[in-house]
């Protein structure tokens, strides 16, 4: 959250023990006395010196941005198969002064899962990848998954019990629930049940002093802020018991594409006025980039696909779409009916429900050297406000640019804002999300990429939303502001700046959480 406060909890020792000659060997030496068997250090606990330490670092960083070597990297890394390995990591860490990062599926889009953007602090990861089982009971329509467990593995493990109980998490597969959940987490069946973390009905947390606790020793406030406050930010989260949501046996998906000559931007603008209207049941999306207009052809033209999944048959959703959004011309032949699981899979060009086990499968933003920003949209923009958008996309630049158009309304806008910390409901139409992607060999001169998304974002600002200009804080985006570690005069000052763009009214709540924890340990900072 600020970016990742859990870092400042630990760290109560950093200004006393940070002229330790040799924290490293300190740090070790505590692990082999507090972990339960000694002897599994070598294999659970990584230092720069082993020879698999780059592969292991590397195994779900999503964001390659941060995987070249000017990145900081961790003294070590930790890969726990028990919650006491995670105790022993903490209470060493915070005796040695070192900041601790904590790695689901590794996709922070700025990568402070598992790195820093910090060169001074040393820090250590505490990768869950070991820590992932998935519990589901179908009777009462429940489950525990651990966190560092992916999004497919949760939905393979629903899948596998029953094909009428389902979770509204996100759309790729290969995310870790831990992160996902932390921040929120919506998905194709948001509009109809809300979020992730909307849905989360209890939890076990590792605090700053080592305790395991759940919702009722933790207490209401601090179980409030775990569920859409931001990974990292109150203590680690070993495992989420989730409330389940019925689908029915049979859903229906559709993706169809249309470019501007064939009408796209009058089809983007109406969706505009309507998709947030739709029964909570249907989920339409847009993904939106350029294209070759034809094979034979240089010219550049934009493409829209329009994709959608609909808790229902066919039967009843082309005579919805006739009846709501006549100008698309969505027929039979468009749609395929599936179960909820496949449809998920679908989406991304799976077909066998075991690729949902599939942890580093390049799926939408993951694998790749990238760089995304976010708004919310409460007014439809004007077809002259698409038109002008278009162009940007014909340069060099944005060869491998995207748009992503998510509508929100129904059960969001049921929701209230201070429901969780995540406040984005009731007000947004919908949700866009840009993103430039690029390889290796233009990584050097990545510059020109921010500064085509910085062009783009700043083009936005009359279409989308102000005072403040909202964010969501699953998407991190260090450019709209973070605060400076070392400095705790003037920290609620900066912090606010950017923390009502991700949170709004409910960043003084977060704060006062926060501080509650950090008065009872960081003494130097008083």
């Amino acid at each position: 959250m600020f970016p990742s406060l859990f870092v400042i909890l630990l760290s109560v020792s950093w200004k006393s023990s940070s002229t330790l000659a040799y924290p490293s060997e300190g740090f070790l030496h505590c692990l082999s006395i507090h972990f339960a068997n000694s002897t599994s250090i070598s294999k659970l606990v990584y230092t720069q010196r082993n020879s698999s330490f780059s592969s292991v670092l590397k195994s779900s960083a999503q964001n390659f941005r941060f995987t070249t070597p000017s990145t900081p990297t961790p003294l070590f890394i930790i890969t726990p198969l028990l919650p006491s390995h995670i105790q022993a990591a903490i209470y060493c860490s915070r005796i040695h002064g070192l900041h601790v990062r904590t790695r689901s599926g590794g996709h922070d889009f700025e990568g402070l899962s598992y790195t820093t953007a910090n060169y001074i602090v040393p820090f250590v990861v505490i990768d869950l990848v070991n820590l992932r089982s998935v519990q589901v009971d179908v009777e009462n329509a429940t489950a525990w998954v651990e966190s560092g467990a992916t999004i497919g593995e949760l939905y393979y493990g629903i899948a596998q019990k029953s094909r009428t109980l389902a979770f509204p998490a996100g759309l790729f597969y290969t995310v870790g629930v831990g992160g996902q959940f932390s921040g929120g987490g919506y998905g194709p069946l948001f509009r109809k049940y809300g979020l992730a973390a909307d849905n989360v009905i209890d939890a076990r947390l590792i605090d700053a002093k080592g305790r395991i606790l759940d919702r009722k020793s933790m207490g209401e406030d601090l179980f409030w802020a775990i569920r859409g406050g931001g990974g990292g930010s109150f203590g680690i989260v070993l495992a989420w018991k989730l409330k389940l949501v019925a689908v029915p046996a049979i859903v229906t998906v559709f993706t169809v594409s249309k470019t501007l000559e064939q009408n796209a931007t009058k089809l983007v603008h109406r969706w505009q006025s309507i998709a947030h209207k739709f029964p909570k049941e249907l989920l339409m999306s847009i993904f939106i980039s350029s294209v070759k207009s034809s094979e034979a052809d240089k010219k550049m033209t934009i493409k829209a696909n329009f994709s959608s999944m609909f808790l229902g048959s066919i039967d009843e959703l082309v005579p919805l779409m006739e009846e709501r959004f006549p100008e698309f011309g969505l027929v039979r032949d468009d749609c395929l009916e599936m179960s909820w699981a496949e449809a998920i899979l679908s989406t991304q060009g799976g077909v066998q429900l075991e690729t949902l086990l599939e942890r580093h499968q390049k799926t939408g933003v993951s694998k790749t050297f990238f760089k995304a920003k976010f708004d919310y949209v409460k007014q439809p923009i004007p077809e002259m406000g698409l038109e002008g958008l278009w162009p940007m996309f014909y340069e060099e630049e944005a060869k491998m640019a995207n748009v992503f158009l998510v509508a929100y309304g129904g059960k969001m806008d049921e929701i209230p804002e201070t429901e969780i910390p995540f406040p984005h409901r009731a007000g947004n139409i919908y949700s866009i999300i840009y993103v430039v992607d690029w390889d290796e060999k233009e990584n050097k001169n990545s510059q020109r990429f921010f500064n085509w998304i910085r062009r783009v974002y700043d083009y936005m600002t009359p279409y989308v939303s102000n005072s403040p200009r909202e964010a969501y804080v699953n998407y991190k985006d260090l450019q709209i502001g973070s605060n400076n570690m070392f400095s705790c005069k003037g920290s609620y000052a900066q912090a606010k700046i950017w923390g009502r763009k991700y949170f709004k009214n409910n960043f003084d709540r977060l704060w006062r959480r926060l501080w509650l924890i950090v008065s009872k340990i960081w003494t130097w900072c008083r």
